[in-house]
């Protein structure tokens, strides 16, 4: 059941990213009328952000760190009151306003920022997280090849493009089924930083390396995904 007194979803989905913190965490200069124990002053701190987004090896592959000070703050990993409307241990992807949700089971929910490449506005609703993989390897599909030959080399009968941090999938990715099919919609790690809050020219739905990471050893076997397209109802 949903959490009582959660922002609807239609709500939500409204909000602009300034908007929906406010609505979670008053302004700093005032308290929430609720009295609520969530405020803006309890966002991660800058030893808490260095530390997240610091340079490390994995899987024997080296990852950079990211220049976090260069992100917009919203888009920081960070835990926020849960308004999504949704129970514990769902994963809400908010295309519009670029952020993805992990529901936890205390009235509280991880957030990451992202970036939605143009197969990440093709598909919405529900469906599950079949599985996920670890450095994984990255195939184009057919129509990419077409309009891009020089893929040709990373076709699946070339064997794909070897796991790395150049990867277009990154460090992790979380593949989404409907019904038993394969969506073809990814969850995955990208290196470029400065795609996130963004729309870019490819891909799904893309996360810091480092965040990604993060959501893998987090989101439980199987999870269910909710993808709110602008507009949805």
């Amino acid at each position: 059941m949903p959490l009582p007194g959660l922002i609807k979803r239609r709500s939500l989905v409204a909000l602009s990213g300034g908007a929906l913190a406010s609505a979670m965490f008053g302004s700093p200069a005032s308290a929430t009328p609720s009295g609520d124990r969530f405020s803006a002053a309890m966002g991660p701190s800058e030893r808490d952000l260095a530390s997240r987004y610091a340079a490390r090896t994995d899987g024997g592959h080296r990852l950079p760190g990211i220049p976090f000070q260069k992100i917009d703050p919203q888009y920081y990993r960070q835990r926020v009151e849960n308004l999504t409307g949704e129970p514990a241990g769902v994963v809400v992807v908010d295309v519009a306003n670029r952020f993805l949700y992990l529901t936890e089971g205390s009235g509280t929910a991880m957030r990451y920022g992202i970036g939605i490449g143009r197969a990440g506005f093709t598909w919405s609703g529900e469906g599950v997280i079949q599985w996920r993989q670890k450095w994984p390897r990255w195939t184009p599909p057919p129509e990419m090849i077409a309009r891009q030959s020089e893929l040709r080399k990373y076709s699946y009968a070339n064997g794909g493009q070897a796991p790395g941090p150049n990867n277009p999938l990154g460090s992790r990715a979380l593949y989404i089924f409907q019904d038993g099919k394969d969506t073809l919609y990814r969850l995955h790690g990208t290196k470029d930083w400065r795609s996130i809050g963004n729309a870019v020219s490819s891909g799904c739905v893309r996360l810091i390396n480092q965040d990604v990471m993060d959501l893998y050893e987090r989101v439980p076997a199987k999870a269910r995904i909710v993808v709110w397209q602008q507009g949805d109802e």
